[in-house]
């Protein structure tokens, strides 16, 4: 960790060597979200409710997952931009160091701008908490943050699956951004207003359905049976970079270089 934090030290100075551009970019980020979030705003001003859900319980959604969103893309640019070290044969230098190649990559880019995002998504949030009627406990704060937690751990995990596509591909390929970019989209609205089909397949193969609806439904007091079991739900979030993971280290044992 501590040759993590001087990776981030380094590239923080980097980019404010041009302030202007760095201001610029953060408050592009802070902006552009918004207009999402006013979207949803006068969805529910002209309709009401959703599937049984009113304004400020989805806003609280939104916010978790675009907060995890924001937090991930910060801290796992690095391979959302891995391509870039394949094409240049760049990643043949980080074979050869005596570090975890997982460490390298998350070091070699991280978007400080994002906190553009990450600010957003938590001013929705606050707003949200604020304007809900809801009993908060001890229990209820710890699975909130293990909500947002778990979200970034998932966004983390797809990040590093899109990676290890271009050990085979060299490029990297935008059907990525569809789990990426299309999974935050989605899932800043509880699962069940969609398809049963999508609503399995984003709680059971990739587990959203553990970020924004499950938890969500004992804190917003609509579980039904043990409640132990809604809260426990994120882990499945944390466990999902398991196996990207090991994906991951197949693709590093498989690389062949690309001759560069």
């Amino acid at each position: 960790m501590k040759l993590f934090f001087q990776y981030l030290l380094i590239l923080f100075k980097s980019q404010m060597q041009y302030r202007t551009s760095f201001w610029l970019l953060t408050f592009g980020q802070f902006f552009i979200p918004f207009s999402v979030f006013a979207g949803l705003y006068f969805l529910f001003e002209r309709f009401g409710q959703i599937r049984g859900w009113d304004f400020y319980e989805v806003a609280l959604c939104f916010g978790i997952i675009h907060m995890a969103f924001a937090i991930s893309e910060c801290l796992a640019r690095g391979f959302d931009m891995f391509s870039t070290l394949i094409v240049n044969g760049d990643f043949d230098r980080l074979l050869v160091r005596p570090r975890s190649t997982v460490l390298q990559v998350l070091g070699s880019k991280f978007e400080f701008t994002r906190f553009g995002r990450l600010l957003q998504s938590l001013l929705v949030l606050a707003w949200a908490i604020s304007s809900l009627e809801v009993d908060w406990s001890l229990l209820k704060i710890i699975t909130l943050l293990f909500m947002i937690s778990s979200g970034i751990f998932i966004f983390t995990g797809i990040f590093i699956l899109a990676a290890t596509m271009c050990f085979w591909t060299i490029q990297g390929l935008e059907v990525a951004n569809i789990f990426t970019d299309g999974g935050r989209e989605m899932a800043q609205y509880p699962l069940n207003i969609y398809q049963k089909w999508v609503t399995r397949f984003f709680t059971f193969v990739i587990p959203f359905g553990c970020v924004n609806y499950l938890p969500l439904l004992y804190i917003l007091d609509r579980t039904e049976g043990y409640e132990v079991l809604y809260i426990l739900t994120p882990l499945a979030g944390f466990l999902f970079i398991i196996p990207c993971l090991l994906v991951w280290n197949i693709g590093v044992r498989h690389y062949r270089s690309t001759g560069s």
